[in-house]
């Protein structure tokens, strides 16, 4: 009793496990997972208890012996466990709470483990996404160019074949069927001569399901605009009934169609092309898209029938100072302007320049980015009033970065639309993991980049990191909210129609936006519904008016005399970082760099950072463009 009463006295906390059994039948225990605090337990279902125990190898099992007997014969004698490890002290490599009694928890060894085999699998994808080309599809000024089309059931060397031909790997490669969905344009020259070429999913005609049948539609579209068709087959394996079908529908097509037997790796497989007659082309050629065999009598044959190609270069006229100065304040006139040369001729877009070298641009490159199925292909398909990208409700839909070039006023703008970029431990397929390091290699090759977020869930953490990603890029950034006709669409009652709330205010949601990512406060924001096409032409306007803030250029007196009016006394910087400035320069535009030149070579504090560049878009404007800092000390030592 009096053992008992101590114990009661020493508190919870300090109260001693009684070892000793209770009388009676043993309770039943279910075990725990975690380390966590043992009042915060996860329990397990005793089901799940039982399938666990079940799986459980029994060490008089024979599967037990025979594991243990190979262990033995492989390497050493197993070494004995040491009196420290015998008594239930945790092993070196464990965590705090490994030790603890009773606890099951993964040992650190293993999560570190699974971490390696993770970080090794994408620095794999990460090397063959090395090799990859980011060049995008034809340029505006090619559009005239005779089209080749290429065409097949998945997985038989498309996508290969067309690398092959425009001398690049623009298209992402694997094992796994069905990589491609969207069309890929590229360009070829072969004997002096251009022309454009695209690539198509692999087409299965039958198949009712819904990225199938949108694959299959995509290159109706292809087939029907192509002047010559590449129907490429497998010649390792044998007809299929997709072969079979997809031969039918080009013979009634009536467009010269040659026959490709790819994989034809060897000299031996030469004579096993023959059999693919059957299908009813007269042009059947043994190739090898991998190793280039076969390729020359291919385009030999392939630009014999192709058209000649015509020349519309458009008119270039130089915009008037007047001109200019209505275009900086309202915006850019995308109406287009016809000039006609003769009487009868087919009329010319004028493409208008600025009197500035670095507004001569005649493309602006613009990448769409953002999570899964937020409506970045969607957003494409309105920009360019075209269904050019397969859009489904499916997350990851898109693979391949799809581009399209739109003419406004003489203004080229290329939309580039990326995959969704996830984290490493959501991509399970090699696929998948290549087309988010492509979307990234994209964005760093944009101009601008159109930031897409879901206005029913908000900016999310992986939205921040995305926009993160432009920001350190240096591409200009335009926040998209899209969805926005969901968030007001009111049914009867003055609710919401998909969740019964009240509809949304502009106002707060866009200060919301702005209070998560506020390292992109320069950034504009535009509402729309891509799907609804509501709100369009300001992403135009908006997109050219970035652009052409990121190309501006102010001279050093400009600055030297913004310098002068700037209280410095303002920025909120420790004084151990505070610097001197003596004057500034801008060295580059696109993101615009500024050089500054101090009394010490330290690096500038970021809270100095973000005062001097609020300071510098309140004088001279930089809407959207990040601005980069340089320090170079006047009295810094030169160093051998």
């Amino acid at each position: 009793m009096a053992q008992k009463d101590d114990r009661k006295r020493l508190g919870k906390k300090h109260r001693q496990a009684s070892t000793r059994p209770k009388k009676g039948r043993a309770p039943k225990s279910t075990p725990t997972t975690g380390a966590v605090d043992p009042r915060k337990r996860k329990v397990i279902s005793t089901a799940a208890a039982k399938k666990a125990a079940a799986k459980r190898i029994s060490r008089r099992s024979p599967e037990f012996e025979s594991k243990k007997t190979v262990a033995q014969a492989d390497g050493a004698a197993p070494k004995k466990k040491s009196m420290a490890r015998r008594v239930g002290s945790p092993p070196n490599d464990a965590r705090p709470a490994d030790g603890i009694v009773g606890r099951q928890t993964p040992r650190s060894a293993n999560v570190a483990g699974r971490e390696r085999l993770l970080d090794d699998d994408w620095r794999d994808v990460e090397a063959i996404a090395a090799g990859f080309s980011v060049e995008t599809g034809v340029a505006a000024e090619a559009a005239d160019l005779p089209l080749i089309a290429v065409c097949g059931r998945p997985n038989v060397g498309k996508s290969t074949l067309f690398n092959r031909l425009t001398g690049s790997r623009r298209s992402i490669v694997g094992d796994e069927p069905g990589i491609t969905r969207d069309r890929i344009y590229g360009e070829i020259e072969w004997m002096g001569r251009d022309a454009r070429i695209v690539d198509t999913g692999g087409v299965v005609p039958d198949d009712e399901a819904l990225i199938p049948s949108e694959i299959f539609r995509q290159a109706q579209v292809a087939l029907e605009e192509a002047d010559a068709i590449v129907m490429v087959v497998d010649g390792r394996t044998e007809l299929a009934s997709p072969d079979l079908e997809l031969s039918r529908l080009l013979l009634r097509g009536g467009k010269p169609v040659f026959l490709a037997v790819n994989k034809m790796d060897t000299d031996a497989l030469l004579a096993g092309a023959e059999n693919f007659r059957r299908l009813g082309f007269r042009n059947v050629m043994p190739i090898s898209a991998e190793h280039g065999s076969g390729i020359g009598d291919l385009l030999d044959a392939v630009f014999e029938v192709l058209p000649e190609e015509q020349d519309h270069e458009p008119e270039a006229v130089m915009l008037t100072a007047d001109n200019e100065l209505e275009e900086d304040e309202d915006g850019p006139d995308f109406s287009p302007e016809p000039l006609q040369h003769e009487a009868g001729a087919a009329p010319v877009r004028v493409r208008r320049l600025r009197s500035h070298g670095e507004y001569d641009n005649k493309e602006t490159k613009v990448a769409i980015i953002g999570r899964p199925n937020v409506g970045k292909s969607t957003l494409l398909n309105a920009l360019t009033g075209t269904d050019r990208a397969i859009v489904s409700p499916i997350a990851g839909t898109t693979r391949d970065a799809v581009d399209e070039v739109v003419e406004r006023g003489g203004h080229n703008f290329r939309f580039v639309d990326t995959a969704g970029i996830r984290r490493k431990g959501k991509t399970k397929l090699m696929a998948e993991k290549l087309s988010v390091i492509m979307a990234r290699k994209h964005l760093e090759a944009a101009d601008v980049s159109l930031l897409v977020i879901d206005a029913g869930e908000g900016v999310a953490a992986a939205d921040a990191n995305i926009g993160g990603y432009a920001h350190e890029s240096g591409r200009s950034v335009i926040i998209v909210i899209n969805k926005w006709d969901l968030m007001t669409k009111v049914g009867p009652d003055g609710m919401r129609l998909f969740d019964g709330k009240p509809p949304a205010d502009q106002k707060i949601y866009e200060q919301d936006v702005r209070d998560k990512l506020k390292y992109l406060d320069y950034a504009p924001l535009l509402f729309i519904s891509a799907a609804d096409g509501k709100n369009i032409e300001s992403v135009f306007k908006k997109v050219e008016l970035v652009s052409r803030e990121r190309r501006k250029r102010v001279t050093t007196g400009q600055m030297n005399r913004f310098l002068e009016k700037v209280d410095f006394q303002k920025a909120s910087v420790p004084m151990n970082k505070r610097v001197r400035i003596y004057y500034m320069t801008q060295a580059a535009v696109a993101p615009p760099t500024f050089v500054l030149f101090t009394d010490k070579d330290v690096k500038l504090h970021f809270s100095f950072e973000r005062f001097l560049g609020n300071q510098i878009r309140e004088n001279f404007g930089f809407i959207g463009s990040p601005i980069w800092f340089k320090v170079k000390a006047r009295n810094k030592k030169k160093t051998e």
